[in-house]
């Protein structure tokens, strides 16, 4: 975004403070240096986390396939030589994603900084730790919640037809998929609320269109969920339809228009 003059004119909450005119190409190339930031900082935290990735892989595991199948049964099978290395870089690019999506934040407030007015400053600034509260809410809700209902699931339309064996690769790419999956979409009020504070749309506007947003949330719930069965995408268009929904009569409670 454009430099600081130093000479802003501040009239109150009115008057971005350092908004100049920069070339597109300049925009360009400082949006892609803070995308960098972002995907630099996601790898670092995952480099930090690979080393315990064997222990949170074996946590996550039978936390969500416990031992009542038998002794054994929730064992994961490996039929691929680089399947837990993968497993790994999974499991440390989960912790890595969810640090991301505040900084990922932090830096698009950057990226705006100049052209925001001091009351939109602060709203920016307060997401920053919000998105980071929503992430970890995101996937606790997928741990605790909905991949124990999928699992279950799972369980008892296999059970009596088939020798349940879990491959590590299949499986847990699930597991990891849904939990960052979650991070994401509970960033939902979060996007709603920091667009209507900062005048980008109203809470009016979003509700005469919800079915268009109900639309697009069940498509990619179906588009990113790597269930055939259709249960994962069903409970993710829910989650994400409930959201906004909340978010929606949560304003509406306020006053907001």
């Amino acid at each position: 975004m454009a430099e600081s003059t130093g000479t802003g004119v501040t009239d109150g909450e009115n008057v971005p403070l350092d908004d100049t005119e920069m070339p597109l190409a300049d925009h360009i190339e400082e949006m892609i240096k803070r995308l960098a930031i972002v995907l630099v900082v996601m790898a670092l935290v995952s480099g930090v986390v690979f080393p315990i990735a064997d222990d949170l892989i074996n946590f996550i595991w039978y936390e969500l396939l416990p031992g009542p199948m038998g002794p054994g049964a929730a064992k994961p099978r490996v039929y691929d030589p680089l399947a837990l290395i993968l497993a790994r870089l999974k499991v440390s690019s989960l912790a890595g994603f969810v640090i991301a999506l505040p900084l990922f934040v932090f830096q698009t407030y950057r990226f705006m900084r100049p052209g925001l007015y001091p009351n939109e400053r602060r709203y920016y600034l307060a997401a920053v730790p919000t998105s980071l509260i929503l992430a970890i809410a995101g996937v606790a809700f997928a741990f605790y919640l909905i991949l124990p209902v999928i699992f279950t699931y799972f369980l008892q339309y296999s059970e009596g037809v088939t020798t349940i064996a879990f491959g590590l690769t299949e499986t847990f790419g699930l597991m990891t998929l849904l939990m960052g999956f979650f991070a994401l979409v509970f960033q939902i009020p979060l996007f709603v609320m920091l667009a209507i504070m900062m005048g980008v749309t109203s809470r009016a506007w979003l509700a005469s269109k919800r079915l268009y947003f109900w639309g697009a949330f069940l498509g990619l719930s179906f588009l990113f969920s790597p269930d055939p069965t259709g249960m994962a995408p069903i409970l993710v268009a829910a989650t994400m339809i409930t959201l906004f929904e909340g978010t929606l009569l949560l304003l509406r409670w306020t006053g907001s228009e």
